[in-house]
This record gives structure tokens, C-alpha cells and sequence, in this order.
């Protein structure tokens, strides 16, 4: 014999839509992080994650770090997945040990920039990850990335 339902309230909505970057946006978003970093001379592995944190674009320049390719993916599924650039992370934790010690143990968690989150119009659509350079040339990589395709 089944359970009766304790609510008595029918569900009104059981799948809500999810925004995601396209394909084209990746390429696009991928191919104006490599030419940042050509033009500033470093070699970099760049990711885009959508806002669920799946991979759904990567890119690796010949020289590249490969230690840096899970890296790349790892900044652009944290930034997907907590909607903030990775480098903010310890400014959020501060001096709260507990949490830098939490955060830390977690998998696939980079709290070092390079990772920023790709929004349309507020709406989180995914993230982009660099690697490979500097903190702040990884960065500046990524920012280029989000203008040519017009995300926040």
C-alpha cells in the first residue's frame, strides 16, 4: 500500500530551464583567450565550463604547461559553480580556518584567479578557466575571453 502524500499539494513544477553557454560562445570565448595570451607571450590552457560546471570547451596552446590542464578546467568549474571569480575566494573565507582548511580538502576547488564566471544579462551561463601563466596574466586572459563574447 502507497503512502499518501502528507503535502496534499500536486507539484507545479517538477524541471525549470537552465541557461547555458553555446558552443559558439566557447569557441569564440576560447579562441580570444589564446590570442590575449599570444599577444602578451605567455602559453596557456584555457577551459569554459557551463553553469552546471560540466566541460564544455578546452583549448591548449603547443607549450603549455600540462600540469595546467586540470587546472584550466578545475578554475572554470569552480567559477560555474559558485558564480564568483576564484581569486575572491580567500577574501570570502578571510581568516576563518575552518573553512580554509574545509575548502581546501574539496576536489577540483581553485581558490587562486584565473577563473571567472560568464553571466548574460545576471544569468550565470558558465565559467572560464586559464592556466598557465601568471595569476594575473591567466586573468587578464580569461577577461578577454568574456569581452569578445559580450558576457559580464
Amino acid at each position: 500500500m502507497r503512502e499518501p502524500n502528507m503535502s496534499q499539494k500536486p507539484v507545479s513544477t517538477v524541471a525549470v530551464p537552465q541557461s547555458v553557454v553555446s558552443a559558439e560562445a566557447v569557441s569564440v570565448a576560447l579562441e580570444a583567450a589564446v590570442a590575449k595570451a599570444a599577444e602578451l607571450g605567455v602559453k596557456i590552457n584555457v577551459a569554459v565550463a557551463d553553469s552546471g560546471g560540466n566541460l564544455s570547451g578546452f583549448l591548449r596552446m603547443p607549450g603549455a604547461f600540462v600540469q595546467s590542464i586540470d587546472i584550466a578546467i578545475d578554475k572554470a568549474y569552480t567559477a560555474a559553480g559558485f558564480g564568483f571569480s576564484t581569486k575572491d575566494w580567500m577574501k570570502l573565507i578571510g581568516h576563518d580556518d575552518g573553512m580554509k582548511f574545509g575548502f581546501s580538502a574539496r576536489p577540483r576547488l581553485v581558490v587562486f584567479g584565473g577563473g571567472l564566471p560568464l553571466r548574460v544579462n545576471g544569468e550565470l551561463i558558465g565559467g572560464i578557466g586559464v592556466s598557465g601563466a601568471s595569476e594575473e596574466q591567466d586573468e587578464i586572459c580569461a577577461r578577454a575571453a568574456l569581452d569578445a563574447i559580450g558576457a559580464e
